[in-house]
């Protein structure tokens, strides 16, 4: 298959940072045939961010639009238009359903013949914006003609009684094997003896994966065992208050930001248990990393139970104390890595997932291509 049979898929985003949902992409952009399947990209800021220049490496084009930046309605429009009349794009799959009914508008108007809507979550914050947002997805399979989900409470949160497609959060799992070397090494570099016990967590700094909580629950830990560090591995809006709230706790010398971190994958080797306390996830990929690596992962009770993957997994009630969290911690952090994690992972096996859905793409868009001049239009 050449350049001009290829079928290029649009995927619509916030930006290509170093984020959960972002990371998912990647994972099925690098492994999908791209001789077949092309990936394109809307962003909605106008500077470039972490995987941007990866993609341009595999050929794919990035859009730049600004709506993030400015807010003008009537530019996006514009731009959105532009972009669907100049490239024939028979696929736009988009990942922000808050603004899925502008953008897949303007991708009906213009001809696309299918339209991805994708649930990434289970619920919306309880914020001024959260309230504006939950109102916005309401909004969000009416131009919609396909709908996709991470998971099962994902789909129902978004699609209701609405059938839907679940796409896994799948993820390369050769990539995230325990490694004693890798954990010796950044152990080192920030100064961790192999004696002390560390707590991990991975996630952007913002109001869903609830940080606050979890440094709450930390002080508690070191209360019991001072011999403990909490790894923060991210960054984000928070990062001004998270810093506030450690000094406010007297944690400066057990916590570590690493801040966004390329080789991030090798963190769960140096975790002794991963902790993600969140308000509302789909279905994280990063509860679905560690426990790759066999880490000892406790998560909340709002995050799905298709996420329970191995025996030493565990869920809590955020109305538990962080007192109770702590003792969960302290017990679960004398388990060790789980040995054989990935026998209990195959369904989130990348390359299971990413032939899934290029054949899923294939499949739909040959269905929708049109005859042109007696010949198939491609984009």
């Amino acid at each position: 298959m050449n350049e001009n049979e290829k079928i290029r898929v649009l995927q619509v985003v916030p930006n290509m940072q170093a984020g959960g949902l972002e990371t998912l992409i990647m994972n099925l952009y690098r492994h999908i045939d791209r001789n077949k399947v092309q990936f394109d990209f809307i962003v909605h800021y106008s500077k470039p961010n972490f995987y941007d220049e990866e993609i341009k490496k595999n050929s794919g084009r990035i859009y730049y639009l600004s709506f993030r930046d400015d807010g003008n309605i009537l530019k996006y429009i514009r731009d959105l238009y532009k972009i669907f009349k100049e490239n024939r794009y028979v696929i736009v799959h988009s990942h922000m359903p808050s603004l899925a009914f502008v953008h897949l508008g303007i991708a009906k108007l213009c001809g696309v013949k299918i339209r991805i809507v994708h649930s990434h979550n289970s619920s919306s914050s309880k914020t001024l914006k959260g309230r504006v947002k939950a109102v916005l997805l309401k909004l969000a399979p009416i131009f919609a003609n396909k709908y996709f989900a991470c998971s099962q409470s994902a789909g129902r949160f978004l699609y209701g009684k609405a059938s839907f497609h679940v796409v896994n959060n799948a993820i390369d799992l050769k990539r995230f094997v325990f490694s004693t070397e890798k954990r010796d090494q950044i152990r080192s570099e920030f100064g961790v003896d192999s004696n002390t016990i560390v707590v991990g967590h991975i996630g952007r700094f913002n109001v869903q994966k609830n940080h606050m909580f979890l440094l709450d629950i930390f002080a508690e830990c070191l209360k019991k065992n001072e011999n403990m560090k909490l790894v923060l591995v991210g960054d984000g809006e928070l990062k001004k208050s998270i810093l506030e709230k450690i000094s406010e706790l007297g944690l400066k010398e057990n916590v570590i930001l690493t801040g966004v971190r390329k080789n991030v994958h090798f963190f769960y080797s140096i975790f002794d248990v991963f902790v993600l306390p969140s308000l509302f996830e789909g279905l994280p990929v990063t509860g679905v990393e560690a426990q790759a690596c066999g880490v000892p992962s406790l998560f909340s009770s709002e995050i799905t139970q298709e996420v329970n993957l191995l025996p030493t997994t565990r869920y809590l009630s955020l109305k538990e104390s962080p007192q109770t969290w702590a003792d969960s911690i302290l017990e679960m952090s004398k388990k060790g890595h789980a040995q054989n994690a990935a026998e209990y992972l195959q369904k989130y096996d990348i390359l299971r997932e990413s032939k899934k859905l290029e054949e899923w793409y294939l499949e739909n868009a040959k269905n929708n291509l049109s005859l042109n001049n007696g010949g198939l239009e491609r984009v």
